[in-house]
């Protein structure tokens, strides 16, 4: 209880906190609340919300760098949270920590299904993996969706300098259990996983425009595609820059010597660059 002695206070003090539909957080029995990512600050945040508003302890899975993060990590590790390794073997173990946790334990597991911070330009959630919706197709688990918004303002993600000063509102708002009956009784195929992802992402995604006010995009933000896009821009203006093969150059006549009459083939054409494609953030 040394942590939640900490956080609290501190949390109190750091941020002025509005919350929301506590209401829909199960008071007992395994369930996942699925939030979006926005600054390494969540977990305390979330943690916060989660342990006051809802009554339950919270549990982790968060990538295996916040443990390595001063205070944070140590605070994270003490709340007996689950890393999440990434580009292991071992990385699948996390799911059967997180699966025990559920059944075994009647936990509540926090999940970032986007598994980092998004990248979308605007900030809204992106195109997630399907830990989540195995998590609960396997456990048969409630998944309570979650957004919130502010923490940005106090660690905006790829920065390490804390923003404390003035207290910044942070806005947090939990939603109904999503509804995966659809999916229940189904093979766990790559289909059914990225359906009921997408089915938790877009009420994590409406209850952060709720917060906003403001109309989320058509299409969540995917970084493999805009990494894809990036790429193509750049072998295309390569391809603009270079000779196409076959292609003589035409050099200029010695002294006295009579040049060729150009033939219609070998009249250049008006010269025009590449379109500049832009470049995809990721």
């Amino acid at each position: 209880m040394l942590t939640v002695a900490i956080v609290r206070p501190t949390m109190a003090t750091l941020t002025r906190k509005q919350w929301r539909g506590q209401e829909n957080i199960p008071r007992s029995g395994g369930m996942i609340l699925a939030a979006n990512h926005l600054s390494m600050t969540d977990p305390l945040t979330i943690s916060h919300y989660l342990y006051v508003g809802g009554g339950r302890w919270p549990t982790f899975m968060a990538k295996d760098g916040v443990f390595r993060i001063p205070v944070l990590g140590r605070a994270i590790r003490a709340l007996g949270q689950i890393p999440v390794y990434r580009g292991r073997n071992d990385a699948g173990v996390a799911l059967v920590e997180a699966e025990k946790a559920l059944r075994e334990d009647e936990a509540a597991v926090i999940v970032y299904p986007e598994g980092t911070c998004t990248r979308d330009p605007d900030l809204w959630p992106m195109v997630a993996k399907t830990g989540v919706a195995r998590l609960a197709l396997r456990c048969g688990v409630p998944v309570v969706p979650l957004a919130h918004w502010g923490e940005q303002h106090i660690l905006p993600y790829g920065t390490k300098r804390l923003r404390l000063l003035p207290r910044k509102k942070v806005q947090l708002v939990a939603g109904p259990p999503v509804d995966l009956s659809a999916y229940a009784d189904q093979p766990l195929t790559s289909a059914t996983l990225e359906a009921a992802t997408a089915e938790v992402m877009r009420a994590i995604t409406e209850l952060q425009a709720g917060i906003r006010g403001e109309e989320p995009p058509a299409v969540p933000y995917d970084p493999a595609e805009a990494r894809r896009q990036r790429f193509a821009g750049a072998d295309t203006q390569q391809l603009g820059s270079e000779q196409p093969l076959g292609e003589e150059q035409t050099s200029e006549p010695e002294q006295g010597e009579k040049p060729e009459s150009a033939s219609a083939a070998d009249t250049p054409s008006a010269s025009g660059r590449e379109p500049d494609t832009g470049d995809g953030r990721v």
